[in-house]
């Protein structure tokens, strides 16, 4: 019985690819426990298609940037008749620029930051994955404002501590969403018990398949009595 728990567990743990680059591994930190509860719960915006919150895992590209829906339908209604939402694209990208956001991806590569490259322009400092992207970007700024605009995320405090986010630590869900955190020792608890943390995410507006995960773990620990 020990055998197929721990056989289990293993199958488990390859659900999930983290990322902790830069970042140390010191173990958990001490964290408020009370610290998710306090941060505050930021109003999410409004899918243009619905009228619901978004899902920031749920989006399309356009020639100005991610446009955020509720689910994948409305993504498929949008794309019909991309005009006819020309309205509500703006009311949310106006709402979206009053939200807090943490640049996590390079707007050239779309690769993670390296936190140490960057460029002051006069719309703040934007952050590359390395000298080769920041120069293409210098040289073509325009061709890449709509990559730009998609290299934030908005979930910007980790549901396990409530503290602000470290880009290079993160979860990459096997259901497809990835979940930012603080340290590595947060992306450990994110891993071992996503659900938990599940209220807090949706908070954020990221909406983790829990149905589909727990399927997906069900099958994995049958694989694993019956290998």
């Amino acid at each position: 019985m020990s055998c197929r728990i721990v056989a289990a567990s293993a199958c488990l743990a390859c659900l999930f690819a983290f990322s902790v680059a830069g970042a140390q591994d010191k173990g958990d930190k001490s964290h408020d426990k009370h610290a998710a509860e306090k941060a505050e719960t930021p109003k999410l915006p409004i899918c243009p298609v619905m009228d619901e919150p978004v899902d920031f895992n749920v989006k399309t590209m356009t020639d100005d940037g991610p446009v955020y829906f509720c689910c994948g339908g409305c993504i498929r209604k949008f794309e019909k008749d991309a005009a006819k939402y020309e309205k509500r694209v703006g009311e949310q990208r106006a709402a979206l620029a009053k939200l807090d956001r943490v640049q996590v991806v390079c707007p050239v590569s779309h690769e993670p930051v390296d936190g140490k490259t960057t460029l002051k322009t006069d719309k703040g400092e934007i952050a590359f994955c390395c000298d080769s992207c920041k120069g293409k970007y210098e040289q073509e700024p325009a061709k890449y404002q709509a990559r730009l605009a998609d290299s934030y995320t908005y979930q910007t405090r980790c549901p396990v501590s409530g503290e602000k986010i470290d880009g290079k630590s993160f979860v990459d869900m096997p259901t497809g969403e990835r979940v930012y955190v603080c340290c590595p020792g947060c992306a450990g608890k994110i891993e071992k018990d996503p659900e938990k943390y599940a209220s807090k995410l949706a908070e954020q507006g990221i909406n983790l398949n829990m149905r589909k995960l727990k399927r997906m773990q069900a099958e994995a620990e049958k694989k694993a009595e019956h290998p």
